[in-house]
């Protein structure tokens, strides 16, 4: 059955058809190469359960139904052993044992236990807070404190209180919200979705003009512990590396607090011709997986430098210029003071 539902993409919502088999939503990704994936696979309680019931419906689909080309679907940590007669490739999680915390905390490096020292000696403190509004009025202010976050533009800049109240919706009845606060200010959040066996951050983020308070860390290491008190053995933090993208400061940050590589299992299903020729030439991998690491990270600078340029044009292009007969007029102005 065909209907349409609400997606995120970059930030914004969008309507776009989704196939329902079970309890799972199907939509369809790409332009040119069209795959199919499960919605919000990353944060579902449980695997799919029946995969050959999705490639049975896609190729099923008459003419106004969902088509692809691809259909892909992964299994779930800690279940990394391959189970399906489908084409594999490999997904690169960041993964950490969070039981017992003690381990996890003994293997840090040195620097990163000193951060989250410092984050209490500066005053952070952290704590678990429900959603409501008054939480979406400070996660308001946290996403403008920088239009700049790891390189790229900030999508979520600029947001008004309905647009964020609207992205904060998803998986509330497993979620948890820890902040991470300066006296009365929001400076940091993580928004931790359970999901069975593995909590899965969904939202990491603190304020630039915070960073000397090391909110990050204290964050992180509070996430671990409340991972480890409510009996949740792994927290993943998206993936390890990204596709031939190896070098980056978000993958050293995460090895800095624990993270390492797991491999999950990740099954690619050809729907039609098209499909197959795309797999067996690796493309279905997407750019960042075809084009070798170093062009990919001389991509990824560029993109920085280019996004720091932007940031410094629209700083400029804000002050507005004022006409010369106003500055003359300014100008004769007496100054304070004077006996005139």
């Amino acid at each position: 059955m065909t209907r349409s539902i609400e997606i995120s993409v970059k930030g914004k919502w969008i309507s776009v058809p989704a196939l329902h088999v079970n309890e799972n939503a199907i939509i369809v990704k790409g332009k040119w190469l069209k795959t199919a994936v499960i919605e919000a696979e990353d944060w579902l309680e449980t695997e799919i359960s029946s995969p050959e019931a999705c490639i049975w419906s896609l190729k099923d689909q008459g003419p106004a139904g969902l088509h692809a080309d691809l259909f892909t679907f992964s299994q779930k940590i800690p279940n990394t052993t391959p189970r399906y007669p489908y084409h594999v490739n490999w997904d690169s999680i960041a993964v950490v044992r969070t039981t017992p915390f003690n381990d996890w905390w003994t293997k840090l490096p040195q620097e990163t236990r000193k951060n989250v020292r410092r984050s209490q000696k500066r005053g952070v403190t952290i704590s678990v807070q429900p959603m409501n509004d008054a939480l979406v009025e400070s996660l308001v202010s946290l996403n403008n404190d920088s239009p700049i976050r790891q390189g790229k533009r900030f999508t979520h800049y600029g947001k008004t209180f309905e647009q964020v109240k609207k992205d904060q919706m998803s998986f509330l009845d497993r979620s948890d919200y820890i902040c991470a606060y300066a006296g009365d200010e929001l400076i940091g959040v993580i928004k931790l979705v359970y999901r069975g066996d593995s909590a899965t951050i969904l939202t990491l983020l603190s304020k630039p003009s915070h960073a000397d308070k090391r909110p990050t860390n204290a964050l992180l290491a509070k996430a671990v512990e409340l991972c480890e008190a409510k009996g949740v053995p792994y927290l993943i933090y998206g993936k390890f590396n990204y596709g031939n993208k190896r070098d980056s400061s978000l993958r050293d940050f995460k090895i800095r607090h624990g993270f390492e590589e797991v491999l999950q299992p990740r099954y690619y299903v050809p729907l039609t011709w098209a499909g197959a020729l795309c797999l067996k030439l690796g493309l279905h991998r997407g750019l960042i997986g075809v084009l070798p690491p170093r062009i990919v990270s001389v991509g990824v600078s560029l993109r920085a430098r280019c996004y720091s340029l932007w940031q410094v044009i629209r700083r400029c292009s804000s002050t507005v210029e004022r006409s010369n007969c106003d500055r003359q007029t300014e100008r004769s102005i007496p100054p304070a003071g004077s006996n005139t």
